[in-house]
């Protein structure tokens, strides 16, 4: 049984095509189920923590198909990456404290005809960001019909207009 396992999935780095193949269909099974474990915000939200666990995934199951790594621990320590933040993301449901210090919060960057500097300076954003965005998103080079811009966690600028 094990030298099947061998011949179909080699061992180390000297792959032929064929267990390379063979290695990529596995991890592609694999990474499918990892990603239904860790759910639909690991790859919905793309907030910088949830983007974390697309690099690692990406990395640590690209070793395995190379044979840069033994498989068998690859898939491990990529379930551990899955694991610890389907924790993370628990924790955020019980405790606001430690998602905000996890995940950030959104930061209200111009409101009442002014940017707010103070919020822009903390997340690092200019005012042509600011500006840029809304562009994108009412199509008018305008600031007047802005009731307010809000940087929210995943890096996207909100724009709420003003009622009519």
């Amino acid at each position: 049984m094990m030298d099947a396992f061998f011949v179909l999935f080699g061992q180390g780095r000297e792959l032929d095509p064929l267990q390379m193949g063979m290695r990529s269909i596995a991890v592609f099974v694999i990474a499918l189920a990892l990603i239904r474990v860790s759910g639909r915000r690991s790859f919905g939200q793309r907030s910088p923590f949830d983007s974390v666990v697309v690099i690692l995934l990406g990395a640590t199951l690209s070793r395995a198909i190379v044979g840069a790594s033994p498989f068998i621990a690859t898939v491990v320590a990529s379930f551990a990456i899955v694991v610890c933040h389907r924790v993370l993301a628990w924790s955020f449901i019980r405790s606001r404290r430690f998602e905000l210090l996890v995940g950030g919060a959104e930061r209200e960057v111009f409101s009442d005809g002014k940017f707010h500097a103070n919020e822009m300076h903390a997340a690092l954003v200019t005012r042509t960001d600011i500006e840029e965005s809304v562009r994108q998103k009412t199509g008018s080079r305008s600031m007047d019909d802005v009731a307010a811009a809000i940087l929210e966690r995943n890096g996207e600028v909100s724009v709420i207009r003003k009622r009519a």
